[in-house]
């Protein structure tokens, strides 16, 4: 009987929208853990459920700051590395282990609104992938919308851009690779010891490029890990992760716990508007966390869920 019920909870994982098929040893900790020292997955993230974060957002845009709500979503997956997707089928040929981020932002701009989604795919194995396979990006509002993604190709980045904008308009790229800001967020779970510091050369934010209309360039960037001393987020033992873009004159600042899971508390991001050249701070704030495997969540009965998170 035991073996036929994990037969039939196997059997439901693989049609949801995130199986855990495709991984060596689900109950197994992290590897690089115990190789490779901070760096790396804790049992925390092979529970079979997703970490579901709910932040406040006041977002910097036109000439003003604009009401918001995000929301992150970090998971792991089984992530195939030739095809660069998900692993559905359970082949353990071509995987590995990803931490997923879903980063949702929603906000008005007076009568209309905005809704820009990135998901990043950074594998657990760091040393043998310095960087995430893959960045996905898009922004929807009432004048169109745009797309942006990004693979890692070897010893380059293969980027593609669709955008309604006809100074944009569709591009194919093929860019040599450093840091993305976006897989930041990802590297910063598995611990602060994946976080590079100094100079460093980083391509910003999909969203920050895609709203600012900046070309999709790798910039020289000082970035600094240091304990948190402001007051805009509340909680011991704060750490705060810098990247400053003089070339940008723009500064994010991500505030995190500094204890595993490394639970991000919230962001700024300041820089000047894209219409009046104003200096303003986009901010974050976290409200509610909650671990739960939300793909299967998908009932009328399941609305209340949403009142833990904090969401309307």
């Amino acid at each position: 009987m035991k073996g036929m019920k994990w037969m039939l909870v196997l059997m439901a994982l693989f049609f949801t929208c995130m199986p855990q098929l495709g991984r060596q040893d689900l109950s197994a900790k992290a590897s690089t853990v115990k190789k490779e020292g901070k760096i790396g997955l804790g049992p925390y993230w092979f529970e079979g459920k997703a970490e579901i974060n709910h932040y406040t957002l006041s977002q910097n845009r036109y000439r003003d700051l604009h009401p918001g709500e995000a929301v992150l979503v970090f998971v792991t997956e089984p992530f195939l590395t030739d095809k660069q997707v998900k692993n559905d089928q359970g082949q353990k040929k071509n995987s590995t282990t990803v931490l997923k981020l879903n980063n949702i932002q929603r906000f008005t701009t007076g009568i209309y609104d905005y809704s820009v989604m990135t998901s990043v795919f950074t594998p657990e194995e760091l040393k043998r992938f310095p960087h995430s396979l893959k960045v996905s990006s898009s922004s929807q509002d009432w004048c169109g919308q745009t797309f942006m993604q990004i693979n890692q190709e070897k010893e380059n980045y293969k980027v593609e851009l669709r955008s309604y904008f006809e100074n944009e308009g569709d591009q194919n790229l093929s860019l040599p690779q450093a840091l993305l800001e976006d897989e930041v967020w990802t590297r910063l779970r598995m611990g602060p010891d994946a976080l590079p510091l100094g100079t460093v050369q980083v391509y910003p934010s999909a969203m920050y490029i895609r709203l600012m209309h900046k070309p999709f360039k790798a910039y020289t960037v000082e970035a600094k890990l240091e304990k948190y001393a402001g007051n805009e987020f509340k909680g011991n033992n704060l750490k705060v992760y810098q990247l400053n873009y003089p070339e940008l004159e723009r500064k994010l600042e991500i505030v995190f716990q500094d204890k595993e899971p490394y639970l991000i508390e919230g962001w700024t991001d300041s820089h000047p508007a894209l219409l009046d050249k104003q200096m303003r701070q986009t901010i974050a704030k976290r409200t509610h966390t909650l671990m739960e495997a939300y793909w299967q969540k998908n009932n009328l009965k399941d609305l209340p869920l949403r009142k833990d998170l904090g969401i309307d």
